[in-house]
């Protein structure tokens, strides 16, 4: 009984490993069967007729929206490499073509969502940043530029959130010179971000520290200007008297 058995799940697997792909008779087919797919959240199944559309009907009037369809179902799917790599395909092959913006903008979407917090590299943020940027400087009348910004001021405060984390550590240290460094680095890379308060703070902070009595008064004085009921300004304003 036992050898039958084994027998009988042997031959189900081999049915199952020689049964044939998918086949379609048009990319229309395969392309509809995908979209309808999509919809019932079976992502998995349109990102696979999707990518028949591409393979089996490369001239068709279907193959490039389902390539940029097949990266949607795979983003959906967070298999975000899988994605990425369906993306700068298309946009690479189609630099001029209708859905070349939505691409750029999944493919930033694809970096956004996998960034790290400040305690860890960054390189998804930065790449998330420049798929953005090259949006917003390639389609400035697209319908996807006004998220894309709001994403690019997410990502700069997130940027600059690092960098102050690393100048808080020199300046706990008392590495004033390197946590300084830091904190210039917000003011001059990030100076729309949400960190820019407190690195002028800490920045006067340093100098007082010390002993640049002048400069400390200075970058208060810039800071009150700037941000005068920040509290922030009235920390600087403490220490520096």
């Amino acid at each position: 009984m036992k050898h039958l058995l084994v027998l009988m799940m042997c031959s189900f697997l081999l049915a199952c490993a020689s049964a044939p792909e998918e086949s379609y008779e048009s990319a229309e087919e395969a392309y509809m069967i995908g979209y309808k797919a999509f919809q019932k959240t079976d992502y998995e199944l349109a990102a696979k007729a999707f990518d028949a559309v591409e393979q089996d009907f490369p001239f068709s009037e279907w193959a490039d929206k389902a390539q940029v369809m097949m990266a949607y179902s795979q983003y959906k799917q967070n298999a975000y490499n899988d994605a990425l790599m369906t993306l700068d395909r298309f946009i690479q092959l189609h630099p001029g073509n209708k859905n070349t913006p939505y691409a750029l903008y999944l493919k930033g979407l694809c970096y956004f969502e996998q960034m790290a917090d400040t305690s860890r590299e960054q390189e998804m943020t930065a790449n998330a940043e420049e798929a953005f940027n090259e949006l917003i400087a390639r389609y400035p009348s697209s319908i996807y530029y006004n998220d894309a910004k709001a994403k690019l001021v997410m990502i700069q405060n997130h940027l600059a959130g690092k960098e102050m984390e690393i100048g808080r550590y020199y300046q706990k240290r008392e590495d004033f010179t390197a946590a300084m460094n830091r904190f210039q680095a917000v003011l001059i890379n990030y100076p729309e971000s949400n960190q820019v308060p407190e690195a002028y703070y800490r920045l006067a902070a340093c100098y007082q520290a010390l002993g640049m009595i002048t400069q400390a008064k200075a970058i208060t004085e810039k800071l009150t200007t700037k941000f005068e009921n920040s509290v922030w300004t009235q920390r600087a304003q403490r220490i520096t008297g």
